[in-house]
């Protein structure tokens, strides 16, 4: 009897530990107004896992921490946007930032709906530490 127990209950440590490092890995983040439409539209969910910017490929739609947003949310501050040049890449030309290749440690970002969004042709390059992961699919719609 207690070796069943003993099971039962290391079992369920090891199910609390792989879901914290899980937690840890992936993270839901709500998608905020039309910048991303037709892809994402506003109230749409998305998950996301927690990647640096080598993991990063241009074309990826990538969850970046853009300001402060909304006090008391936590999402605040979280923008989607797509990836359109990481290190090494050329700079498209609509983006206007010094240089010709995106350097090391930085990413360039647009929205899907370049005439409702806030990315790099604003806000210029992104450093890594900005990056929050890739959007790996919606898991919920408005």
């Amino acid at each position: 009897m207690t070796y069943v127990v003993l099971a039962a209950v290391v079992t369920v440590v090891a199910v609390g530990a792989w879901l914290v490092a899980l937690r840890r890995r992936l993270i839901v983040v709500t998608v905020r107004g039309v910048s991303m439409e037709p892809t994402y539209h506003s109230g749409d969910r998305l998950l996301v896992r927690r990647s640096p910017l080598e993991r990063v490929r241009t074309g990826q739609v990538v969850v970046v921490q853009g300001g402060p947003g909304t006090p008391g949310d936590p999402t605040a501050g979280r923008l989607v946007k797509r990836a359109v040049a990481v290190p090494g890449d050329p700079v498209p030309s609509q983006i206007p930032v010094p240089g010709t290749v995106v350097p090391a440690g930085n990413l360039l970002v647009l929205g899907d709906n370049p005439a409702r969004s806030n990315d790099s042709r604003r806000l210029g390059y992104l450093p890594a530490d900005a990056l929050i992961g890739i959007v790996l699919r919606p898991i919920g719609q408005r």
